[in-house]
């Protein structure tokens, strides 16, 4: 699989998480089993990811309201890392 189709299948996955069809874990897994992808993206993108996933099985630990995280912004923060890593596929 190319990186451009494991970004695809990254962010298929997490339009999955956003509608409740897959868990943080099932999501976690496949974000880190996309190695075509990491290969090809600079190293502070896979920390970056790194640390967003982290934060991302933290705060499914606890309920939104006890958990320094909100999940919607981490969501949100993911959508923006595609958005990026979509960007420096194409420079590439």
């Amino acid at each position: 699989m190319t990186a451009k189709n494991q970004l695809d299948t990254l962010q298929s996955a997490l339009l999955q998480l956003r509608g409740d069809t897959l868990g943080v874990a099932a999501f976690s897994q496949v974000a880190t089993q996309q190695h075509s992808l990491a290969a090809a993206l600079p190293e502070r993108f896979n920390e970056v990811l790194s640390q967003l996933l982290n934060r991302l099985e933290s705060s499914a630990l606890f309920t939104e309201e006890s958990c320094s995280f909100s999940q919607k912004e981490l969501l949100d923060s993911l959508q923006l890392w595609l958005d990026k890593a979509r960007l420096q596929l194409q420079k590439n």
